[in-house]
């Protein structure tokens, strides 16, 4: 079991983590039901938060940030010497978390994507984990939610049983609802991205060789070429060159020059 603490890339503070760690502290959250936000962060992540300085702001105070993309994995063995083994894959750490909620008996929410999402992502969980105990699923609203709308929302996430909840808004929509939401449901907020989809069976998954490769980004700009092309084209080169900056010491990444956000997004 790995945990080593924050470390800063490009002034975006990433824990030094693996699954085993990772799982151990949100299910010990859950089961004390105490507030946990995390978040799993690739480029596209940790690149929305280099040039959204109140962005990263957020993402800085969330509980547990873990390296979702082999470059980010990378970036904190080659710049602090961590030594990770693996990277903390969003849905992967879906699965070990849902293994290890339905091992303790904890219930889980799932809020997030579509109707049509949320309602395939619970049915083959069913299958995949029968001791699973899901509280609840809801798709997402994918805007700001009013103040009627938000109390109703965190009511019935609360009221439903359960001890866990799994975000699927997208970044930087999840991230956003992690930092926002935390107090307001007292329990772990799992910001996972792509699972909902992926678990689902509605997005294809990179090879695993691809993955460990650190090629996955490839993989789903062939499948997703409108959707994803700004991203992976623009921001990749982008943190290559800003990281081989800050490796060669030619570049400082203050990850406390961050800006606090003036008001709430409430993004859901």
């Amino acid at each position: 079991m790995i945990e080593r603490g924050k470390k800063s890339v490009l002034g975006v503070l990433i824990d030094s983590i693996d699954y085993d760690a990772a799982v151990e502290r949100i299910m010990r959250a859950a089961h004390a039901r105490e507030p946990l936000s995390c978040c799993a962060v690739a480029v596209h992540g940790l690149m929305t938060a280099v040039f959204d300085d109140v962005h990263r702001y957020r993402l800085n105070c969330i509980d547990l940030v873990v390296p979702d993309g082999q470059p980010v994995r990378w970036a904190l063995n080659w710049l602090h010497r961590v030594a990770l083994p693996d990277r903390v894959y969003g849905p992967e750490l879906t699965l070990r978390l849902c293994a290890a909620a339905a091992a303790a008996g904890t219930p889980v929410y799932f809020y997030g994507s579509n109707e049509a999402v949320v309602d395939e992502l619970q049915r083959r969980l069913r299958l995949r984990f029968p001791d699973l105990r899901i509280a609840g699923v809801e798709a997402g609203r994918f805007r700001s939610l009013g103040d009627e709308e938000s109390t109703e929302l965190a009511a019935r996430i609360r009221s439903s049983g359960a001890a866990l909840t799994f975000v699927g808004l997208g970044c930087p929509r999840q991230e956003v609802f992690a930092y926002e939401w935390r107090e307001r449901l007292g329990m772990p907020i799992v910001a996972v991205g792509a699972a909902f989809d992926f678990h689902a069976g509605r997005v294809p998954q990179a090879p695993p060789t691809l993955q460990r490769a650190g090629l996955e980004w490839m993989f789903r700009l062939a499948h997703e070429p409108r959707r994803l092309w700004r991203r992976y084209l623009f921001l990749n080169p982008t943190f290559v060159a800003l990281f081989a900056l800050e490796l060669a010491g030619l570049k400082r990444f203050d990850a406390g020059s961050a800006r606090r956000p003036e008001g709430e997004l409430r993004f859901g």
